[in-house]
């Protein structure tokens, strides 16, 4: 009967009825003859790449049934490259094929799909870190093993040594999905993982949009992770050391954001989750001073009792917010920052600024109040209204830390949501927000892609603010590891080769 299966395997040389014969005849009777294995299998690769679309599907329909013992992986490779398909039913027949060999042997399929990965055409690469990203999640238990997942966290590393922003992205997302880094070891790996990405050793160069967006992307993955007992001290501090006396002059390529902000939001974010630290009186001192800049002194009042001429200082909400609950969170770890290690002059000048900010705060949460009196569901969801419902949010809670931080001795004692996160239940207040499903408005995803949070900047009714009320989307491709040649424009698409 080999002969016979020889006549079988030249029909790939022959018309389309013969190729049609051969797509299905091939792979039935594959296993019967195991000395023409290679042969077969390369039949029906050329069958894989025929002209006809019909054949084409046919072919790689059949791909898995070719996924025995040593040929495994080597089947999972050519599926991996077949994954540049543009034809959307074969490219769903591919994704398919290569679901099917995954349930036979995980291990094997995710060896041809990192293969590619780290050595295949870009578009392929791009491909099949999307397919990891997007099916791994619906694989069963049994499939997705303890040791499955410790092969693709060991593989993944080695990808993590040259990827783009984008890539790393989603990596994390594939990362933390995975069931034995949902433990706090596991997520104290992936923090350890993101640091390293980070590269939170190197000097920080505000004026290099490559080092602020890796930074930015990279504390972003971080965020979620963090909990009370996976500690954000060692981002915080690079934050406080390097960022913070930078703030000024940071620089992005990402129009209509606001940098200093997003840095300062992520401060936030990250300040309750913070441990020890080892330079906490400097880092705080740090924190103090940048504040300082945000809360400004009262105007000189002239003899009459007037303005002498100066404009009324702008008092920047969204940034005090941030500053302000960094502050009070690291405060706690040092509660006599304010009456011990300042002098008695800079209190007082700090009481003056306090005050003065809480008088304005005063007037814009009352006019907000009013202005939001009596509205309830539709008439809220106006762009217009949704501002001055976060304006109240962010008014609201400056006005409590401020309170806090004007008894004597300066408490610390109050707890606030920030206004951009969603409000949980006190039960919950120190979950991950990627866990909170507690929330008065809906619950929150996990932040494993690129896209933030709606980046909200109070407009208060004097006209003093800029708004930005639209959904923010962070998608600029970095270079973060040298060695592969993928900068921020990305990895040059090269055509499609035949590297079975």
């Amino acid at each position: 009967h080999k002969d016979a299966y020889q006549v079988i395997l030249d029909g790939v040389k022959g018309g389309a009825k013969e190729k049609r014969l051969a797509a299905q005849f091939i792979p039935k009777f594959f296993k019967h003859f195991p000395e023409l294995a290679d042969s077969a299998i390369n039949a029906q690769l050329d069958l894989c790449e025929d002209e006809d679309v019909s054949i084409r599907r046919q072919a790689i329909k059949e791909l898995p049934q070719f996924a025995t013992g040593d040929n495994l992986p080597r089947v999972a490779d050519i599926l991996t490259q077949l994954l540049q398909s543009d034809d959307s039913a074969e490219f769903n027949l591919v994704n398919n094929a290569l679901l099917s060999i995954f349930k036979m042997d995980a291990k094997g399929t995710l060896g041809g799909l990192f293969s590619q990965i780290l050595q295949g055409e870009d578009i392929v690469r791009e491909r099949a870190i999307k397919f990891l990203s997007t099916k791994l999640k619906t694989l069963p238990e049994e499939v997705m093993t303890k040791e499955v997942e410790e092969f693709i966290l060991t593989e993944s590393k080695k990808v993590l040594e040259d990827v783009t922003g984008e890539e790393f992205v989603l990596f994390m997302k594939i990362l933390s999905g995975l069931k034995s880094l949902q433990t706090v070891s596991g997520r104290q790996q992936l923090v350890e993982l993101v640091a390293e990405q980070a590269d939170l050793e190197q000097t920080f160069n505000p004026s290099d949009t490559d080092c602020v967006d890796r930074l930015l992307q990279c504390t972003r993955q971080a965020v979620p992770l963090f909990s009370k007992n996976v500690h954000s001290t060692k981002f915080v501090t690079y934050f406080c050391e390097h960022v913070l006396p930078n703030l000024s002059s940071l620089t992005t390529l990402v129009e209509g954001l606001d940098i200093q902000l997003e840095v300062l939001k992520l401060l936030a974010e990250m300040s309750s989750f913070c441990g020890d630290m080892e330079k906490l009186e400097s880092n705080l001192k740090k924190l103090f001073d940048k504040l300082l800049e945000y809360m400004p002194l009262p105007p000189e009042e002239a003899e009459n009792g007037e303005n002498a001429g100066n404009e009324e200082p702008k008092l920047q909400f969204s940034y005090v917010e941030c500053l302000l609950y960094s502050f009070h969170q690291l405060g706690r770890k040092l509660p006599d920052f304010l009456t011990a290690k300042l002098n008695a002059e800079k209190l007082k000048d700090f009481k003056i600024r306090l005050q003065y900010f809480a008088r304005g705060l005063q007037v814009y949460i009352r006019q907000l109040r009013l202005a939001l009196q009596g509205k309830t569901g539709e008439a809220l969801k106006t762009e217009e209204n949704k501002i001055k419902v976060v304006a109240l949010k962010i008014t609201n809670n400056i006005n409590v830390l401020i309170k806090d931080l004007f008894h004597i001795p300066p408490s610390y004692k109050s707890t606030v949501t920030l206004s951009w996160k969603p409000v949980q239940k006190a039960d919950a207040s120190q979950k991950r927000a990627s866990e909170d499903t507690t929330s008065s408005s809906p619950p929150k995803k996990p932040s494993a892609g690129p896209k933030r949070d709606a980046r909200q900047i109070y407009n208060p009714p004097s006209g003093k603010y800029s708004s930005n009320l639209g959904s923010f989307s962070y998608e600029q491709r970095g270079g973060f590891r040298g060695g592969r040649g993928r900068g921020w424009g990305g990895r040059g698409n090269r055509s499609r080769g035949r590297i079975y």
